[in-house]
C-alpha cells in the first residue's frame, strides 16, 4: 500500500531548530513566487506492517536504497539498526511529515507513550536550487522522469557535478527522538529512516521537499525555465517580406486548377496490418479497407455512392455478407464478432441477416426484420395457386404463409417477390432458403427442393 499524503495543521508540538539558512532578507528573486504552506508541509500517513518480510529491501528504487545507504552509514551499531528495521516493519511508525530540512513522526516504543522522532537535513541555497533547475529545464528527459515520480541517474549526477548533493551523505542526516536512548541514531529513529524510504520510492518530490522546495513551487518554476530555455534554442523566423500597399491591392488574376489526375481503372490494395497483441484482427481490418477503397472508387468514378442511405446495421450486414460463403473462416468468425459487437447484436443474429442479405440485398433483409400488411392483390391469389399445385393449405400472418407442418414459410417482400424459409419442426426459428421469384409455386419448389 503507499503511502497517502495529506496537508494540514498538525496539532502536535514541534521541537528543534529550523535548518534553513537565515540572513536577515530573502535572497529569492523577486519574480519568484513566495510557496504556500500547503505545499511546504506534506503528511503521510501511518504504513501498515508489511506482510512478507525476509531479505526484501525497503525500497525498490536505487534512490529509496540510497537513503537506506546512509542512514545505516550514520551507525556502526547493527543492533539498533536490526530493531529499527523490525519496528518499521510491524508498523510502529504514525504519520510522517515532512517539511523542507525536517522529517518528523512519533514511532511506538516499549512504552504506552509514543517517542517523539526527528531527522534533520540541510536545505539547499537558492543559488543551488538555481544550478539545480536549470540542470533539469536543459533536458526534457529530466523533467518527464520527474513527472513519472522517478529520480534519473543522470540527474543526480549533473547535480553532483555543480557540487549540489541531493541525496543525503552521512553528515548531512541529524537525528534527534525523546528516548531515553543515546544512540546515534536510536532504534526509533532507525525506525523512522527504514519507513521514509518507502515514501522516496513512490514520490521522489518527497526528498527535494527535503532539500527545501515543494512540488508545486518546482513544477511551476521548471515550466517557466523549460519554456525559456526552448525559446533560446528555437530560430528565428525570418522576416516578412514588405510588399508595397499598391502592389499588394492590384487586382490579380489566379492561373486556373490543373487537370485532375486519371482516375485508377481499379481500386488500389490496401496496406498490410500487423498482427498485434490486443488489436484489431489484422485481415478484418484489410477487409474494411478494401471495401472502403472501393466505395471511393466508385464514388470517383460515378459521383454517387450506392451504399450511403445504408443504415450501420445495414452496411455491417452488406460487409458480412461479402465474405466467402463457402464456411466461417477464423477471419469471417473475427470479423462477424467485430461487426455484431459494433452494433449490439449477436454474431446469430447476424448470420441470419447475411443470409438474407445474400438472398435478397436490402429488400431481403427488410422480409426478414419488418413483417407487413400486404394489399388485396398477388398476396391473396397465392393461396389457391399454391392448392392448385397440389401443395397443402398454408396458413396466412401478414405477409407470411407457413406450411401446415411448420417448417417451410414463403414471406411476400415490397418488390413484389416470394421469399422462402425454412425451420426445425417445432421450432420457430426461421432462416432464409432459396432465392425469391416472382410465382409463389416456383418459390416454394424451390425451397422444397422440388
Amino acid at each position: 500500500m503507499s503511502p497517502r499524503p495529506h496537508t494540514g495543521h498538525d496539532p502536535r508540538p514541534h521541537t528543534g531548530h529550523d535548518p534553513r539558512p537565515h540572513t536577515g532578507h530573502d535572497p529569492r528573486p523577486a519574480a519568484r513566487p513566495r510557496p504556500g504552506p500547503d505545499d511546504l508541509r506534506r503528511t503521510f500517513e501511518a504504513v501498515p506492517p508489511r506482510t512478507s518480510v525476509g531479505d526484501e529491501p525497503f525500497a525498490d528504487s536505487w534512490w529509496g536504497r540510497a537513503w537506506v545507504a546512509a542512514l545505516e552509514s550514520l551507525s556502526m551499531d547493527e543492533g539498533r539498526l536490526a530493531r529499527g528495521r523490525a519496528y518499521a516493519d510491524s508498523g510502529k511508525v504514525a504519520a510522517i511529515t515532512v517539511t523542507p530540512g525536517r522529517v518528523v513522526a512519533y514511532v511506538h516504543g516499549s512504552r504506552p507513550r509514543p517517542y517523539r522522532c526527528e531527522l534533520r537535513l540541510r536545505a539547499l541555497t537558492d543559488p543551488d536550487w538555481d544550478t539545480f533547475l536549470d540542470a533539469v529545464a536543459a533536458r526534457p528527459g529530466h523533467l518527464a522522469a520527474l513527472l513519472a515520480k522517478e529520480m534519473p541517474h543522470s540527474l543526480v549526477d549533473t547535480a553532483a557535478g555543480a557540487g549540489i548533493g541531493l541525496l543525503p551523505d552521512a553528515g548531512d542526516l541529524d537525528p534527534g527522538c525523546t528516548c531515553p536512548d543515546h544512540g546515534w541514531p536510536c532504534k526509533h529513529v532507525a525506525a523512522l529512516c527504514y519507513q521514509m524510504a518507502r515514501l522516496l520510492d513512490t514520490d521522489p518530490f518527497v526528498l527535494l521537499l527535503l532539500r527545501g522546495r515543494g512540488e508545486r513551487e518546482l513544477l511551476e518554476e521548471l515550466g517557466r525555465r523549460n519554456a525559456a530555455h526552448s525559446a533560446r534554442e528555437r530560430p528565428e523566423a525570418p522576416a516578412a517580406p514588405s510588399v508595397p500597399v499598391r502592389e499588394a491591392l492590384a487586382d490579380r488574376r489566379l492561373p486556373p486548377l490543373p487537370a485532375p489526375l486519371p482516375v485508377l481503372p481499379h481500386p488500389a490494395q490496401p496496406p498490410s496490418y500487423p498482427s498485434l497483441p490486443g488489436a484489431r484482427d489484422p485481415l478484418a481490418l484489410d477487409h474494411l479497407a478494401t471495401d472502403a477503397a472501393a466505395r471511393a472508387h466508385a464514388l470517383l468514378t460515378t459521383g454517387t455512392d450506392p451504399l450511403a442511405g445504408l443504415t450501420p446495421w445495414q452496411d455491417a450486414v452488406r460487409l458480412a455478407a461479402s465474405r466467402p460463403t463457402a464456411g466461417l473462416t477464423a477471419t469471417t468468425r473475427a470479423l462477424y464478432r467485430e461487426l455484431a459487437y459494433a452494433t449490439g447484436r449477436t454474431t446469430t443474429d447476424l448470420a441470419r441477416a447475411v443470409a438474407a442479405w445474400r438472398q435478397g440485398g436490402a429488400e431481403g433483409l427488410a422480409v426478414l426484420e419488418t413483417p407487413w400488411d400486404p394489399p388485396a392483390g398477388p398476396f391473396d391469389r397465392a393461396r389457391p395457386a399454391l392448392s392448385a399445385a397440389g401443395f397443402p393449405r398454408f396458413q396466412p400472418r401478414r405477409n407470411h404463409l407457413t406450411h401446415p407442418g411448420g417448417t417451410l414459410q414463403l414471406r411476400f417482400g415490397h418488390d413484389g417477390r416470394w421469399y422462402g424459409y425454412e425451420s426445425e419442426p417445432g421450432e420457430d426459428d426461421w432462416w432464409p432458403r432459396a432465392a425469391p421469384d416472382t410465382d409463389p409455386v416456383s418459390a416454394l419448389t424451390e425451397l422444397s427442393g422440388g
